[in-house]
């Protein structure tokens, strides 16, 4: 029996199995294999819910919808009806293997299949990308695609947004009938905007076409202010008129082109020899980067008049002239675009008068005979007298006005 005890017991044979190590060290291994098999993509099976944003890949194309694998535990499916915002190429673009973003809008229908959507996708990603355009205040492009009243409506990748009349440079400031023109010739144009107001949740987007402008007339103002010198002659148009001068355009800044440098002639006011739109030639008088604003001439891409005048202009030539300007002393008559002369009142005939608007007026053509003639201190007397002994001094000439 001790015998039989002994080998029941004894060293030869195997040990009773523990069950609990055993057991716990089947789950280490279960749970392992469990980690290792859902941290592989292959086998993500998410729980899809509406609003989700998901990355698929197009398995097939029907003609009335799409067969999308978005790594679900079913395939889902895109009808018609959730992509009308793809135009005719987006849509010859959608092939089997196309990656694609879309919207659950349904985690499971009848057949067990997730129903998704392009359009809310790129609504989606559009009010993200807008939502970042703002907060860093980038400028977006955008088609317009309507008008109302108040403005125009674009349309950025399924979000509506609304520019404000006021806020484009192209719409006129005039009559109601006039703006709407203005807004029905930019439909199905591009525009550059900035967004100034974003609001999900009521779904209003207001952008402006003017800030986006200012922006890139800014930048390329700095830059155009860098490489300009003084005395470069650039071409212009001039976008604004005022009573001391014009503003000219030469490529992405304005300068000013004071009155006195519009003319060699006397000019009143800007109006009489410019108007926006037209091109002209400017020479760059100065530039203040400081202050960021550069000084015109338009007077001074031209030749002096007065440097030829000895050239063309003699002492008792008859010439043509306009009546510019009366004084109690004379009247001053334009002979050229920057030559004047000045018929004293005692050359305003053979008769004795009290003041030149007796015998001319302003705008008024004359012929003159020329008596005094001086190019050095740009000076010239003229007499509508008969008869008159040519006279070389000026000494009692008075100045001609300035400019």
């Amino acid at each position: 029996m001790e015998k039989l005890m002994g080998n029941a017991t004894g060293s030869d044979v195997p040990p009773t199995p523990d069950y609990a190590e055993n057991g716990t060290a089947l789950e280490a291994e279960d749970k392992a294999l469990m980690e290792q098999f859902l941290s592989d993509p292959a086998h993500d099976y998410r729980n899809l819910k509406y609003g989700d944003t998901v990355d698929g890949k197009i398995m097939r194309v029907d003609h009335d919808e799409l067969l999308v694998d978005i790594g679900s535990k079913a395939e889902g499916i895109v009808p018609s009806r959730e992509m009308l915002s793809l135009t005719p190429e987006d849509r010859a673009a959608l092939q089997i293997g196309t990656p694609l973003l879309v919207f659950v809008v349904q985690s499971e229908d009848k057949e067990g299949r997730a129903v998704l959507s392009v359009d809310k996708a790129r609504q989606e990603r559009s009010w993200r990308t807008l939502q970042t355009a703002f907060e860093q205040g980038e400028v977006i492009p955008a088609r317009v695609v309507n008008y109302n009243k108040g403005g125009l409506l674009v349309n950025l990748e399924g979000v509506r947004g609304f520019v404000p009349a006021s806020q484009v440079t192209g719409i006129s400031r005039g009559p109601d009938t006039q703006k709407q023109s203005d807004m029905a010739k930019m439909v199905n144009t591009d525009l550059n905007l900035k967004v100034i107001e974003i609001n999900r949740t009521r779904n209003r987007l207001i952008l402006s076409e003017r800030q986006a402008f200012q922006e890139s007339r800014e930048s390329k103002k700095d830059e155009l202010l860098a490489h300009i010198q003084e005395g470069d002659v650039r071409t212009g148009v001039v976008n604004s008129v005022c009573d001391f001068g014009v503003f000219v355009d030469i490529g992405g800044a304005d300068g000013l082109v004071h009155l006195s440098e519009i003319s060699w002639s006397r000019v009143k006011h800007p109006s009489e020899v410019l108007k926006v739109g037209d091109t002209v030639q400017v020479a760059i008088l100065s530039v203040d980067n400081e202050r960021k604003r550069i000084a015109l001439s338009i007077k001074r891409t031209q030749n002096e008049p007065w440097t030829r005048a000895s050239e063309r202009y003699q002492l008792g030539q008859l010439v043509e002239g306009t009546i510019t300007q009366l004084a109690s002393f004379g009247a001053f008559a334009r002979i050229e675009d920057g030559i004047e002369g000045l018929i004293h009142i005692s050359e305003l005939g053979d008769e004795r008068i009290q003041h030149p608007k007796e015998v001319v007026a302003e705008g008024q053509v004359i012929k003159a005979r020329i008596i005094r003639i001086d190019p050095a201190r740009k000076r010239m007397g003229l007499s509508l007298r008969l008869h008159h002994e040519a006279d070389e001094t000026d000494a009692d000439l008075p100045p001609l006005p300035e400019a």
